[in-house]
């Protein structure tokens, strides 16, 4: 049964251990420290240790340096490759999906193996990665099956572990904003998981805390980016209906939105992130039968780069030699985050299918390349400016602020393929 309060503070945890350091893991821990616990970071990738040791923040994300040099400088946050005695764990790991869809759990059961060694009974143990239901159930099997001297409910007398499922819901670019004010969801496989977990984030959010089972708290996250992957499929698909039929999508979009219950979203180049590209998967793998509608909104946001593709080639058809400049890397705009970006794979398809083009990407927030596009011979990492200058073909891929400064006379010449209608 869901119920609901006020966000509280105050907790008896004084240290938590964060495994993971990533887009989420490491501002989650960040915002613990700031407010007054002794916070371990961990994580495999010893850049990234010494980075948070150094109070810098191996990413883009606005305002998480701050918090992380203040409580880096304060001693509350420190960073080590090895998983530490705790009163709290927060498991904040990836979670990809195979190549048949399904999740990738190798990341959760290595967490489960090396926090176990370290339990002595009474810690709480939270999974925020985003998850498949049935989930945070596993993490704790792993574990016990470790340490068979610890229960979930301290029967025969054995020491109780307490554990929970509180999946992430904030947006890149204002993840630092959205940990504090946004709602949470708090599943635990006990009544008393769930108070301890909600104790904890209560130290910090602002928002309401829900409280449900464990694997609710999974299928919620999941629910949440497969309505948002559902509704932009339609929006990608009346884009490409739109433009066989020489209709202006976005013009389109914009007068039926005015019908006072229609909100269509906004097109583009297809869906990226850890988050709705991947999560959907997650529902139909559980129940393949079931999940119709979810399985062909992402096929419909998967085929889109495709269909980006076949438009730059086509424009670049009949150039001999020809120069495209790609702006934009990222699954979003105004951050430096390429995971699953259909920008980086319309990229990568280009170059592949035009070995004879020289390929110039412009990156405002990145200064490499991802691999699988530094492996591209005729791909290069350049300035906004050069590559416009040189370009027979302008590809629009992302809507970074810093392309609005981009002179409407420089595009004048060029074949321009906006994916995001941005120069409308």
């Amino acid at each position: 049964m869901l119920t609901s309060r006020t966000a509280e503070t105050g907790t008896g945890i004084r240290t938590v251990a964060v495994v993971g350091l990533g887009y989420i893991g490491l501002p989650t821990a960040a915002i613990l420290a700031t407010n007054g616990l002794e916070v371990i970071g961990v994580d495999l990738n010893q850049d990234t240790v010494d980075a948070v040791n150094n109070g810098d923040v191996p990413f883009v994300e606005p305002d998480l340096g701050i918090h992380v040099a203040g409580a880096v400088s304060q001693g509350r946050l420190r960073a080590q490759r090895e998983t530490p005695s705790a009163d709290a764990y927060i498991v904040a790991v990836p979670t990809p999906f195979n190549a048949d869809k399904s999740a990738d759990m190798s990341y959760i059961a290595a967490a489960a193996r090396a926090i176990a060694p370290q339990l002595s009974g009474g810690e709480l143990v939270i999974l925020e990665s985003t998850s498949p239901p049935g989930s945070t159930r596993r993490l704790a099997e792993l574990i016990l099956g470790i340490r068979p001297d610890l229960s979930l409910d301290g029967r025969d007398g054995q020491p109780a572990l307490l554990v929970a499922h509180c999946p992430e819901r904030v947006l890149p670019g204002r993840i630092m904003v959205e940990l504090v004010t946004n709602d949470r969801v708090v599943g635990g496989l006990t009544a008393e998981a769930a108070e301890a977990a909600a104790a904890l984030y209560g130290v910090f959010c602002q928002g309401e805390i829900h409280l449900t089972d464990a694997a609710t708290a999974e299928m919620s996250k999941l629910v949440e980016n497969a309505y948002r992957d559902v509704n932009i499929a339609f929006a990608n698909e009346l884009s490409v209906i739109s433009e066989s039929l020489d209709i202006d999508v976005w013009e389109l979009i914009r007068l039926a939105n005015h019908h006072p219950r229609v909100n269509i979203l906004q097109p583009g180049p297809g869906v990226g992130g850890h988050c709705i590209a991947v999560d959907p998967w997650f529902i139909v793998a559980a129940d393949p039968d079931n999940s119709v509608l979810i399985r062909t909104a992402r096929e419909v946001n998967d085929r889109k780069p495709g269909h980006v593709v076949e438009q730059v080639r086509k424009a670049a058809s009949g150039i001999s030699r020809p120069v495209i400049a790609c702006l934009g890397l990222a699954f979003k705009a105004n951050i430096d985050d390429v995971r699953e970006s259909p920008a980086v794979e319309i990229v990568r398809r280009v170059a592949t299918l035009q070995p004879d083009a020289d390929i110039l990407v412009a990156a405002p927030h990145k200064n490499q390349l991802p691999k699988e596009l530094a492996e591209c011979a005729n791909v290069r990492l350049t300035e906004t400016d050069k590559a416009i200058e040189a370009a027979d073909v302008v590809v629009l891929l992302v809507d970074h602020d810093k392309f609005r400064e981009i002179e409407p006379s420089s595009l004048e010449g060029k074949k321009i393929i906006d994916t995001r209608g941005f120069w409308r």
